[in-house]
């Protein structure tokens, strides 16, 4: 904690002429009654109220106090520290393209991975996650952050049409890659969706998989489509509506394996919600590794609970004043 102006810490010097006129006060404002022998009171206590009067002018005091804090502005302090943790550095490499809207998938594969994404991102907190997105090109979405509500909401907004119609895997493999580069974690992976085979793009999925294997990154498949037929876009009416066909379900999968066995990782085939849930459950048990974040913090004025004290201890003066002890006019 820190005070915004400490110079009003002085004002608690006005605790000395206080504390003085107090006891000068108490000392001669009892009235006096001259006897000629104070033997008859010989034993006698004095009385556990008038000793413990002075208790009002303690509270008092704190209530004082209180308020010489308050306008001394105390602060949580802005900073950047360190701290250390397990993590890993991951990419979610998501393909973007038009098949990606079909409905063998509720409500189609696009939306069920941007849920179970999410949901991945929610159960990795430490993690470095960043997202690659592609189609007929890649580009990163977002590089890799711990500030995973930005990531949850990129990911939200992902739709058709951010990027050229395609699928051009292995860009999104090197585009992935290049954002991994700077990671501290040991362990590196990337998470890759699609739902068809490499048909563009500059860079072959198996020439991007042997760079992925040289600097240590894993990459982890996943073949998004039920098997057989699914309803697919064919193409856009007048309207400007998408219309769709019955299409048989074509998948790479042989590439994809060929990329997950290259790099150490795994392929997993995703035919519906829940086996794409799954698949999302295993890879959360992937290696994790210490690793430093840092983190920011800002400042806030943080003087509640000095405000809450300071009427705790003015009201309790004001009840024993008033009740225990009360003086008689």
């Amino acid at each position: 904690m820190q005070l915004a102006n400490p110079q009003y810490l002085w004002l608690f010097l006005v605790f000395i002429p206080l504390i003085i006129r107090y006891v000068y006060t108490a000392r001669n404002a009892r009235p006096t009654m001259g006897i000629s022998s104070l033997k008859a009171y010989e034993g006698n206590r004095i009385p556990w109220r008038a000793a413990a009067r002075h208790i009002m002018f303690v509270l008092r005091l704190g209530a004082i106090g209180c308020l010489i804090i308050i306008l001394a502005r105390p602060q949580v302090n802005d900073n950047w520290h360190t701290k250390s943790t397990e993590g890993t550095d991951i990419i979610i490499a998501m393909d973007v393209s038009s098949s990606m809207l079909a409905k063998d998938f509720k409500p189609d594969r696009l939306e069920a991975s941007k849920v179970m994404a999410n949901r991945f991102i929610d159960g990795r907190p430490d993690d470095n996650i960043g997202i690659v997105i592609f189609a007929g090109e890649s580009l990163t979405g977002l590089p890799m952050t711990v500030d995973h509500a930005a990531l949850k909401n990129y990911i939200s907004e992902l739709k058709l049409g951010m990027v050229e119609d395609g699928t051009a895997i292995g860009d999104g493999i090197a585009t992935s890659i290049n954002r991994l580069l700077g990671g501290k974690a040991k362990s590196k992976s990337i998470i890759l969706l699609t739902d068809g085979s490499n048909n563009t793009g500059v860079v072959m999925p198996k020439d991007a998989s042997k760079v992925a294997k040289d600097k240590g990154i894993k990459i982890y498949t996943i073949g998004v489509g039920t098997k057989g037929t699914a309803m697919v876009p064919a193409y856009m009416d007048a309207l400007g509506n998408i219309q769709y066909e019955r299409q048989q379900v074509v998948i790479d999968e042989d590439a994809l394996k060929s990329i997950a066995n290259e790099t150490g990782g795994q392929y997993f085939r995703a035919v519906d919600n829940k086996t794409l849930a799954n698949i999302f459950n295993v890879i959360d048990k992937l290696e994790k590794t210490k690793m430093d974040v840092r983190q920011f913090s800002h400042t806030e004025d943080d003087f509640a609970f000095w405000g809450w004290l300071l009427l705790a201890l003015f009201g309790l003066e004001m009840v024993l004043r008033y009740t225990l002890f009360r003086t008689a006019p």
